[in-house]
């Protein structure tokens, strides 16, 4: 290998290319702090040009089967455990002309951005508070015809039927609230805590045609705490559903619905349904961590391939927090901490004065 002053990138001629492997572009990702564009990598690969990068990540295939391959010996199971749909969006906004790129809403943006939308399946485990990505899909209506929707359906019954993994309870967001996927949930035996949108309308009285909106109910003391059975409109007939109204602050209140049949209250449920939060937690962390956003090539191939690198990469910071005790951002700011340390010792640029 070509001698290089320390500190110094080498240049793209002066590079002796060797083979680039997942391994390399995922430790790209984990060390990088702020830059992770392919040129960013080759200026600072002592091996690996950009072109060959581009090479790489063109031919690879990473699928989200890998990703389950790598935390499957990581996951703690529990008969209690949960399991939590959600989709983010890859912001790119500033991009024209990147594969898969839509317009779509983002919670994070509240308004329609250009971006990538992935669908992701969190494993949690409620008696240590552990979660597990477990699983992801890319969201192209275009490509493969399916929706939000039936990826979630997708990934469920991979859970269920080949990963085997034991949780008891699904938890998503009102979005993914339709009748077909509740009632796919039942059909394999699991138990859902769905929150539902202000205007679905529901009958407690039992009578035909009585619907109303949930966020016009009437609820006395008893109903805030032992919830209200409900028929939701257009479900099967006598397809009865626990009701609850769980005050979240004094400008939000969410209506969830469960299928439980052991009478929780509406602490049970809160506390249930607050398990949904640790997906949010995940998408913050893998979006100030991991660069899954900053991926600037055209191709689709490339694009997914980065998004699984990304992924694996959080898994590592997720494992490494674990066995040390710390935060995932403790274990990613400890490499700047110690090239400080290294350069209080021994500065490349030392300081003068006049």
């Amino acid at each position: 290998m070509l001698e290089q002053p320390r500190g110094k990138p080498l240049s793209q001629g002066d590079k002796m290319e060797s083979r680039l492997t997942r391994l390399d572009y995922c430790q790209f990702l984990l060390s990088s702090q702020v830059n992770y564009t392919l040129t960013h990598f080759a200026e600072h690969s002592r091996r690996f040009s950009h072109d060959l990068a581009n090479r790489y990540l063109a031919r690879e295939r990473i699928t989200p089967r890998l990703v389950w391959e790598n935390v499957r010996g990581q996951v703690t199971p529990s008969a209690s455990g949960c399991v939590v749909f959600d989709d983010t969006v890859l912001d790119k906004s500033h991009s024209s002309r990147i594969a898969l790129v839509r317009r779509q809403y983002s919670g994070n943006a509240h308004s329609v951005i250009r971006g990538i939308g992935v669908v992701n399946c969190v494993y949690v485990n409620p008696e240590t508070q552990q979660f597990w990505v477990i699983d992801y899909r890319i969201h192209d209506p275009e490509g493969d015809g399916k929706t939000k929707l039936h990826h979630v359906k997708e990934m469920l019954n991979n859970l269920v039927h080949h990963k085997q993994l034991a949780f008891k309870a699904v938890l998503m967001d009102s979005w993914y609230a339709a009748k077909w996927l509740m009632l796919h949930i039942e059909s394999l035996k699991k138990l859902y805590y769905c929150p539902l949108k202000s205007n679905r309308l529901v009958n407690e009285s039992g009578q035909r045609g009585d619907y109303h909106r949930v966020n016009s109910l009437a609820w006395s003391a008893g109903e805030e705490l032992a919830g209200k059975q409900v028929h939701l409109r257009d479900f099967p007939k006598g397809h009865q559903l626990k009701l609850f109204r769980l005050p979240l602050s004094t400008k939000r209140t969410d209506y969830v619905v469960t299928n439980d049949p052991s009478d929780p209250n509406a602490e049970a449920v809160q506390e249930a349904s607050g398990l949904r939060w640790k997906v949010e937690q995940f998408h913050r962390e893998e979006k100030q961590l991991t660069g899954i956003e900053a991926c600037q090539c055209r191709r689709a191939r490339i694009q997914r391939n980065h998004i699984g690198c990304a992924v694996l990469v959080w898994l590592r910071l997720k494992n490494l927090a674990c066995q040390s005790g710390k935060t995932v951002y403790q274990i990613k700011r400890g490499l700047l901490s110690e090239f400080l340390i290294q350069q209080l010792r021994s500065p490349a640029v030392k300081m003068t004065l006049a």
